[in-house]
């Protein structure tokens, strides 16, 4: 049997509720409780949608306890971890910046023997400190302290961008009103997606699957739902552009806060965000995510 038994949920959002959902469901869920760390003004209301019957969690006992990541002190934070053997962290940079890099404090500081970071996305050690994305600095920061210790154990999981983000029109891909797609770089360049309901399902399996014994080895594994090539992409939809780095440069020299040129920046440069589908962790042990094509029947 696995050693997890007291599980940690930070934030119940678009991947907190589907990694919820997949563990409370696995075959190997027994003698284990699931916690959901929320702000106190959000409990109520999630309690109550949870309850409902309609909900996946129905009939599955998640509790939760009150905890702000973005605002509480990272001692306070430290005192409600120590209680778990196991956190999972599914809040991301919409907490604000610094608040991974004090998540990582406070497990360190309460001694959490088992720790999966927000870290659901590229290849952070490839692309490297001071790319376009300033962000993505301190996801660094937080694989430097969890190296540089032996005291918790740790799994990253990355996942590439969730498959969602190519249909969203902010983003600036893909626009399904005119069925057109904009290639980030190139039509060559390639990049690596996965569902949120994937990232979910695997990590369940990572942790209490028959591969779960050698999960936590203090390393990044890597899974995906689907790699392709904007090309790829274009050939599922009609009209095509192509968005260069140096035109996301240069409208990020005219706008330097805009996020979302940082990431056509370091999409369209296409280094560290995209791996072979057939090396992925979830591929080499038979659980397959959504393809885009795929994604897009289902959803679109």
């Amino acid at each position: 049997m696995s050693d997890v038994k007291n599980i940690l949920i930070l934030g119940a959002g678009e991947l907190g509720t589907q990694v919820l959902y997949a563990l409370a469901t696995h075959p190997q869920f027994k003698d284990i409780t699931i916690t959901v760390l929320l702000r106190p003004s959000s409990i109520s209301s999630k309690v109550q949608d949870w309850a409902l019957p309609a909900s996946p969690l129905h009939n599955h006992s998640v509790s939760t306890v009150p905890g702000d990541l973005a605002h509480d002190s990272q001692e306070s934070l430290s005192q409600i971890f120590r209680n778990y053997d196991t956190i999972i962290s599914c809040t991301g940079f919409a907490a604000g910046r610094g608040t991974q890099r004090k998540l990582a404090h406070a497990i360190l500081a309460a001694k959490v023997p088992r720790y999966i970071p927000w870290q659901f996305g590229v290849d952070y050690d490839i692309i490297g400190r001071g790319c376009a994305q300033d962000l993505f600095d301190e996801q660094l920061d937080v694989r430097d302290m969890l190296r540089s210790q032996s005291t918790t154990q740790w799994l990253i999981i990355s996942t590439g961008m969730f498959i969602s983000f190519l249909f969203e029109s902010w983003f600036g891909v893909v626009d399904l009103k005119d069925n057109a797609v904009c290639a980030l770089g190139s039509w060559d360049t390639a990049v690596t997606v996965t569902a949120p309901e994937d990232i979910g399902k695997i990590t369940a399996e990572v942790l209490l699957g028959a591969k779960r014994k050698n999960a936590f080895g203090n390393q990044a594994i890597f899974i995906a739902g689907d790699t392709l090539t904007y090309a790829d992409l274009a050939l599922l939809l009609e009209k095509r552009t192509v968005r260069t780095v140096q035109a996301a440069r240069s409208d990020l020299v005219k706008d330097p806060d805009n996020e979302i040129f940082k990431y056509h920046v370091v999409f369209g440069e296409g280094r560290g965000v995209s791996w072979d589908l057939s090396k992925t962790w979830n591929h080499e042990n038979g659980v397959l995510g959504l393809s885009v094509e795929q994604y897009m029947s289902q959803y679109l």
